[in-house]
Order: C-alpha cells, then structure tokens, then sequence
C-alpha cells in the first residue's frame, strides 16, 4: 500500500509543533502500526532527517505506552485495541492518516508523539497502595471476597494507564484512570484501611495536576483499550462523598 501519512512534529517543550506530510510506499497490510512508523523511521534516518518520536514498549496491549491519537482518536479506530495492536490491514490503499500526540493540559509534549504522564505517577502516589501487611501467598478461600466485588475488583484493575481517557475527553479529565485504580483497590479487604484517605488524595493530585472535572459525555470509556466501564466513576463519587462527609 501507498499511504500518506500527518504527523505532529515538535522538536521539544518549548517549539510549536506543526503537521508534517509524508509519502510511505510499499507498507504491508501484515504490519502493525508501530512497525509502520519503524519502517517510517529508517527511511528518514537514511534520508538524514530526524525521525519521528513516539512512545512503545511491549508492543503486546500491555504496557500502555503506545500512545497516539489516530484520525482523532485515540489508539486508532478499533475499539478495544491499543496502538501496537492495530494492524495496517485496516487501512486502503491511497488513505491519508493524521496521528497526533495525547491533546490535555496535564500531558505537556516533550517531543513529536511523546508526551510527559508523569501526573498519572502522581496520582498512584498520591493513594494508590495499601499498607496492610500480606506476607506469603493466603490460602484461595483464607479472606472470603465476594464474586461480585471480586470481579468488578479484577475489571477495574484491567486499565493499563495509557491515557486514552484522557485524550478522549474534551475536558481532558483523567476519572475514569482514577476511578480505575480507586475502585479495584476500595473493592477488596486489603484496600480499605486507606479506603478514604485513598480517594481524597488522589481527587487532589488529580486536580492539581491540571486535569478537567469530569462531565459524564462517557468519552472515555469508549477509548478506553480495556474497556473499563464508567460504573467505576460512580464508584469513586461514592468514596469521596464518604470521605469528605467523614472528614467534617
């Protein structure tokens, strides 16, 4: 395939970045995107210019890091798929592919598609952890936890922290990778000791850090790779008015 792809190139922090067009032959519809962009790469090293900068790691769904908004949105147009996993046979022949970096306040770019999460960091610091001592493994039924906070526990510990929620957020909000993280550990007996503590903390770091409010427009579970539900919001809401009722 011929493609033409518009990639965001920004030289640091500090430069205005800008939409630059190139002409790539010969891509295989076998490749998945991030080879794509290797393939990109070489023929602008060997050209003698700067190749194109962009987040990746283990290129297996896993890690998160393959962050890019494609077309407008985030991780390409395939629903429950990440960036590495999205592969060229998806594209025609001819098609044109504008790929941009996260858009939010609190992801400043650092270079092209790489953009800084350190707020996410942050935010895990700012509460997500327990302290309760868990030695060697328990035995399975050793602390009963019911199925139904067990798994909900389990969905919510799905999310891998890339980001997509808040790409895809016009408020650039980031509740639902908040909400993610707050509600997996709120849902079983180790967590609760922190249970409210957890959630203030957080809900402060998240808002220092410069993310948006949420406004329910449910963006973000639509992006979200591991399909993480908008339940987990609810489930935050709840905490939080706890906590702070607690707290008075």
């Amino acid at each position: 395939m011929k493609l033409k792809l518009r990639i965001w190139r920004q030289a640091d922090a500090d430069t205005d970045g800008a939409m630059v067009s190139y002409i790539l032959d010969d891509v295989s519809p076998d490749m998945s995107f991030l080879e794509m962009l290797d393939v990109l790469n070489e023929k602008l090293t060997g050209e003698g210019e700067d190749p194109v900068a962009f987040d990746h790691d283990c290129r297996e769904g896993i890690c998160g890091a393959c962050s890019l908004v494609i077309d407008g949105q985030p991780h390409g147009p395939n629903a429950a798929t990440t960036t590495c996993q999205l592969h060229m046979r998806h594209y025609a022949d001819g098609d044109t592919i504008d790929i941009e970096p996260w858009r939010a306040k609190a992801f400043p770019v650092i270079k092209d598609l790489v953009v800084d999460r350190e707020a996410f960091d942050k935010i895990i610091a700012a509460g997500g952890y327990i302290s309760a001592p868990t030695g060697t493994a328990p035995d399975a039924h050793a602390q009963l936890v019911p199925k139904a906070d067990a798994d909900a526990a389990f969905a919510a510990a799905a999310c891998i922290g890339c980001g997509a929620c808040v790409a895809a957020c016009p408020n650039g909000s980031g509740m639902l990778f908040m909400a993610s993280k707050v509600a997996h550990l709120g849902l079983v007996p180790q967590g609760q000791p922190e249970r409210h503590t957890r959630v203030i903390g957080m809900v402060q770091e998240h808002d220092e850090a410069g993310f948006g409010g949420c406004t329910n427009t449910g963006e973000c579970a639509v992006a979200c790779p591991k399909e993480i539900g908008l339940d987990v919001i609810g489930q935050l809401n709840r905490d939080f008015r706890k906590a702070v009722s607690g707290r008075r």
